[in-house]
């Protein structure tokens, strides 16, 4: 509630009372699904019911049967599979996702996570030639790889099959813009045209692609288009691993995304897993039903800590190898790692706001388009979290880089409409390489073309970041009166979960209610407000995150309208209603 947001109320639909009586539920719902793109009843039901037999076949994924095929024809022979993954959660679980179906069928594999410092992100030559002199006699990638051209071609030398598994920006060739992919037995891409067409969810990340791969590995192993019974039982329990990525990657959560991960969330808290029964342990998870939120902001850090802070190994081994003991090993480690991420992250943060003022990086120059910030010391691990926070409080797409002596590995986020990846390939003239998505993406360079490089990307920020992308967007669904927030309608609202990109919260507005009463500062440092609120009836109780500073201005009888998260509160046996502020106006 730092910046002033641009409130954009969804209009109401006259479909709305139709699809309502249709689907037996309140017009309120019915307007939300409308606002998601879902009219038609039967659509409005496999969203409100998503099921696994919605999933998409396979084989619909671009030369995904090719890659199945040869990984089978692998496992049979007994030759040597080299699973090569990221070190974040997508490419962790990923990962993990290959490994088990390939063990399950009784294959030879291990697997490769590169040192995200040493290494940095994607394959790299060095690796790919060890594990070719190693005896592998394929290699898949997974997360990563579509912009290995060279890794491609030093394994072909080889005489090693490699297949590329991977959901980032390709390459483009200079003359027509089309893509430039790796030469190797396949490259399965959710946005790559197969046989049939596009694959209907272009949204995959790296965990949903593995899972697919899987499932066609069981498919090819089996000869058929089911699987064996111990395979099926795998792929159930892999819809965990599948959601852990999804939700870490922030990919949009609809359609398939959204059924992998409401199964896999489902799933989760009776995973046979030891691995994923000590992280849930470790986060004081165990015995509740888990959402979004706990994935995203408590059990996703937690994996991801050891491959920010050093090398992500024990966190793949926590999700393959490890049992209950080793597990619980682990994930005393990643929580250890983890709080060393969050200081580490909150002093880097300082230091990052400091350097902005230092450049001349202000809010109200309209030049200010993009932000470069770099610095010694830096933790590359931790930089990418840091620029989240610093486009959070400018409204900048932000690139942070860690200088470490001639050479700098970077991290950058991004603002909705600016292509974070596309705007690197334009700067890569002072890069030695640069790859990920729309919104975050990595980069890195020689220290002495940072100076260039800033130059370069700013000059491309002030050309492609509209002024209305700097003031960040708040989409409200509908607006209510206080008196239909009824914990009926709360559960109802719960239904539209899983939540995140793609699928966010209902946001409703509460227009012209009354304080009923003073503020209350909570938090440590009084930085959030309690208040009670009425509209034409009772009060209702409502918390308004980082809004201390409005505390003088909050006084009884003063009305606003709020933009309000719905939520139901469990306190002491008590079940209520509790209101989240995401903003308000005067």
């Amino acid at each position: 509630m730092q910046r002033p947001k641009r409130w954009i109320i969804a209009e109401s639909s006259p479909a709305a009372a139709d699809l309502a009586g249709r689907l037996k539920t309140s017009p309120l719902i019915a307007q939300i699904l409308l606002n998601r793109g879902l009219a038609e009843p039967l659509e409005c039901q496999n969203f409100l019911s998503p099921m696994l037999r919605h999933l998409h076949d396979p084989g619909l994924l671009a030369n995904l049967p090719q890659a199945a095929q040869r990984i089978a024809a692998a496992i049979e022979r007994g030759e040597k599979i080299v699973i090569y993954g990221d070190y974040d959660v997508d490419g962790i679980t990923a990962t993990a996702i290959l490994w088990h179906a390939i063990t399950v069928l009784g294959g030879q594999v291990q697997c490769y996570i590169p040192h995200r410092i040493e290494e940095g992100y994607g394959m790299n030559a060095q690796a790919v030639g060890q594990l070719c002199q190693s005896g592998a006699k394929l290699i898949v990638s997974v997360d990563c790889g579509i912009t290995a051209i060279e890794e491609a071609r030093l394994a072909a030398e080889a005489g090693v099959d490699l297949i590329i598994t991977d959901h980032h920006e390709w390459m483009h060739n200079d003359a027509d813009l089309s893509p430039r992919l790796p030469q190797c037995l396949a490259v399965v891409h959710p946005r790559l045209a197969g046989a049939s067409g596009a694959y209907p969810n272009p949204y995959l990340c790296g965990a949903g692609v593995a899972f697919k791969l899987a499932w066609g590995i069981g498919q090819a192993a089996n000869g058929a288009a089911r699987v064996s019974q111990p395979f099926k039982q795998f792929l159930m329990e892999a819809t965990g691993l599948a959601a852990l990525g999804t939700i870490a990657d922030v990919v949009p959560l609809k359609g398939e995304n959204r059924v992998l991960a409401q199964a896999g969330l489902r799933g989760l808290p009776q995973s046979q897993l030891a691995g994923i029964k000590a992280l849930i342990e470790s986060a004081r998870l165990t015995r509740k039903p888990l959402d979004a939120y706990d994935v995203g902001f408590l059990l996703a850090p937690r994996l991801n800590a050891c491959g920010r802070m050093g090398h992500a190994r024990e966190a793949l081994e926590l999700l393959t190898t490890a049992d209950a003991a080793r597990a619980a090993e682990i994930a005393a480690y990643l929580e250890q790692q983890n709080r060393q991420r969050q200081a580490l992250e909150r002093q880097i943060f300082e230091q990052a706001m400091a350097q902005c003022e230092e450049l001349g990086y202000r809010l109200e120059d309209p030049d200010c388009r993009g932000i470069v910030l770099a610095s010694e010391g830096w933790h590359a691990g931790v930089i990418g979290i840091v620029a989240s926070r610093v486009v959070g409080r400018t409204g900048r797409p932000t690139i942070m880089i860690a200088l470490d002596g001639a050479s700098g590995q970077g991290s950058g986020r991004s603002v909705p409409g600016f292509h974070l990846a596309t705007a690197l390939q334009a700067c890569q003239a002072h890069l030695e390489g640069c790859g990920g998505h729309e919104m975050a993406a990595g980069l890195s360079l020689q220290a002495d073309q940072l100076d260039a490089f800033r130059a370069a990307f700013c000059g491309y920020a002030r050309q492609h970041v509209r002024p209305e992308m700097l003031q960040p967007e708040l989409r409200i669904d509908c607006v209510a009166q206080l008196s239909q927030v009824t914990l009926p309608l709360v559960q109802d609202l719960e239904r539209l979960g899983p939540f995140g990109q793609g699928n966010p919260r209902p946001l409703l507005c509460c227009q012209k209610v009354e304080l009923h009463s003073a503020p209350r500062r909570v938090g440590r440092n009084g930085e959030h407000l309690q208040l009670w609120v009425r509209q034409d009836g009772p009060g209702m109780k409502c918390i308004a995150f980082n809004a201390g500073s409005l505390f003088e201005k909050l006084r009884p009888g003063v009305k606003v309208d709020l933009a309000v998260e719905p939520s139901i509160n469990e306190f002491n046996g008590r079940i209520s209603v509790e209101l989240q502020v995401r903003d308000l106006r005067f």
